[in-house]
C-alpha cells in the first residue's frame, strides 16, 4: 500500500464496508497505513479469509490507470486495506489456533516431565556413585543399581515421548505461526515447557526424541563401564 493514502479514507471506508469481518473491533488510517484491532481469535473458528463479496464486487474489480486514474486509485487502495486486514488477521488466528492445539495435546506432559526429571538424576547419581571408592566394594550390587536406574529412565522418557510426539506434530503443522514454540507452549499455560526435550515432528513423522536421547546416554554409559572393565581386569 502507497505510503500515503492517494485518495481520502472515508472513500476507501465506503469500497470496503460491505466485506468487513464480524471480528474488526476498530481501524484508522495511521501515517498512510490503516491499522486493525480484532477481537481475540480462541483458534476454533474457520481461518479468516476475504469473502465471496469481495470477489464479486464490481467496485473493487481492476481499472487500468490510463483508463480511469481516480478509479484506479481507489480501488486499488481499497483492494490492499482489505488484503492487510485479512492477512493480519489470518496470522492472529494462526498463533491463537497452534496455543489452542497446544492445550488439547499437552494433557499430563508436565507431570511425565517431572517423573522423567526424578528419574534422571537417580541415574546421574547412579553413574556418579561408580566413581566413588565405596562403589569398588559392591561393584556388582552398584552396577545392578544403574541398570535399574537407567530402566527407569528410560521408561520415563518413553512416557513423555507419548505426549511429545502430539507436541512436536503441532509444531510442524504450525510451523507458519507467529509465534515460536516455547512461546505458543507459554501462552498455552505451560511456560516450564521451555525445559522440555521434544523431539522433531516434521512430516508427520516423529524422531530425535527424548528416548532416543536416553538411548544413547546409557550407551555411553555402558561404553564407559565396558572400557573400566577391560582396563582394571586381571594383568597377563
Amino acid at each position: 500500500m502507497p505510503g500515503t493514502f492517494s485518495v481520502p479514507f472515508q472513500q476507501v471506508l465506503d469500497r470496503i464496508t460491505l466485506h468487513l469481518p464480524p471480528y474488526l473491533r476498530k481501524m484508522e488510517p495511521v501515517h498512510g497505513r490503516v491499522t486493525f484491532e480484532f477481537a481475540p481469535f480462541t483458534g476454533h473458528e474457520k481461518e479468516p479469509v476475504k469473502p465471496q463479496s469481495y470477489y464479486d464486487d464490481p467496485q473493487l474489480d481492476y481499472v487500468p490507470e490510463s483508463e480511469n486514474q481516480a478509479e484506479h486509485r481507489i480501488r486499488t487502495v481499497a483492494r490492499n486495506v482489505l488484503d492487510d486486514l485479512y492477512q493480519q488477521a489470518r496470522q492472529q488466528w494462526k498463533d491463537a489456533a497452534y496455543v489452542a492445539e497446544l492445550r488439547r495435546v499437552v494433557r499430563d506432559a508436565p507431570a511425565r516431565w517431572r517423573a522423567y526429571e526424578r528419574e534422571a538424576k537417580a541415574l546421574e547419581a547412579a553413574y556418579a556413585y561408580l566413581r566413588t571408592a565405596e562403589a569398588g566394594r559392591e561393584w556388582p550390587a552398584a552396577v545392578s543399581r544403574l541398570v535399574d536406574a537407567q530402566d527407569r529412565t528410560r521408561a520415563a522418557a518413553a512416557r513423555f515421548d507419548e505426549r511429545a510426539v502430539d507436541i512436536a506434530a503441532a509444531q510442524d503443522r504450525h510451523l507458519y505461526a507467529g509465534l515460536g514454540h516455547g512461546q505458543a507452549l507459554a501462552e498455552a499455560g505451560y511456560p516450564e515447557a521451555k525445559d522440555w526435550y521434544i523431539g522433531d515432528g516434521f512430516g508427520g513423522y516423529f524422531r530425535d526424541g527424548l528416548t532416543a536421547k536416553v538411548d544413547s546416554l546409557i550407551e555411553e554409559q555402558e561404553q564407559h563401564l565396558a572400557k573400566v572393565r577391560g582396563l582394571s581386569g586381571p594383568a597377563h
